[in-house]
C-alpha cells in the first residue's frame, strides 16, 4: 500500500489579508466615524500586523504605522518599558504588551494602540517549552484587551496566526456593542 501525502495548505499572507477582510471593514469603519487611528509595536510578529494593517482599504485614514522592537534592549529604548520589569521576564508578559500598546500610541499621535510580546518557537535553555504571546489593545490611555495567545507550529505560522488574532480581536474590541 503506498503511502499518501499529506498536504498541508500553505497559507499566505495574501490569503490571510482576504479572510481578514470583514474585520479590515470594521476596524476602518470605527475608527472614521470616531476620528480614531491605529499604532502597533510589534516583537513576536516582527512586523506582520503592520503588513496586514496596512493593506485595508483606506489604511492612510486610520493607520499610523507601528514599530518592530524584537529584544529587550529595543523595547526599552524606542518604546520606554520599564527596564527591571522587562529583563525580569525577557520582556514577555502582559504589563510589557500594556505597555508596548500604550506607549506606541503616543509615539504616533494614535489613539489605538496594539502591543505584542511573545515566542515564535521554543527557547529550552530558558525553559520556555511552549510558544505564545501576550496582546494588549490600548484605546486613549484605557485597556480595552490583554491576553495570552496559544499556539503550535513553526516559527512563521506562529507569527501569522498571532498577526491574525490581532487584527480580529482589535475588530471584535472595536465593533460596536449590541
Amino acid at each position: 500500500m503506498a503511502k499518501e501525502e499529506v498536504k498541508k495548505e500553505q497559507v499566505t499572507l495574501q490569503h490571510i489579508a482576504e479572510r481578514l477582510q470583514p474585520y479590515f471593514a470594521t476596524i476602518r469603519q470605527y475608527c472614521i466615524d470616531h476620528q480614531q487611528t491605529i499604532a502597533v509595536a510589534e516583537s513576536v510578529t516582527s512586523g506582520f500586523i503592520q503588513l496586514l494593517l496596512s493593506a485595508a482599504t483606506d489604511a492612510r485614514c486610520f493607520y499610523h504605522g507601528g514599530i518592530t522592537a524584537y529584544n529587550t534592549a529595543q523595547k526599552t529604548r524606542h518604546l520606554n518599558i520599564e527596564p527591571i520589569q522587562a529583563d525580569a521576564c525577557n520582556a514577555v508578559a502582559n504589563n510589557i504588551a500594556v505597555e508596548m500598546a500604550a506607549n506606541v500610541c503616543g509615539m504616533f499621535c494614535s489613539q489605538v494602540g496594539i502591543g505584542i510580546t511573545g515566542y515564535a518557537t521554543p527557547v529550552p535553555e530558558q525553559g520556555i517549552e511552549d510558544i505564545y504571546a501576550y496582546m494588549a489593545i490600548v484605546q486613549n490611555g484605557k485597556v480595552l484587551y490583554k491576553g495570552k495567545i496559544k499556539t503550535t507550529g513553526e516559527a512563521m505560522e506562529a507569527q501569522l496566526y498571532y498577526a491574525e488574532r490581532a487584527i480580529r480581536t482589535l475588530a471584535a474590541q472595536l465593533k460596536p456593542k449590541k
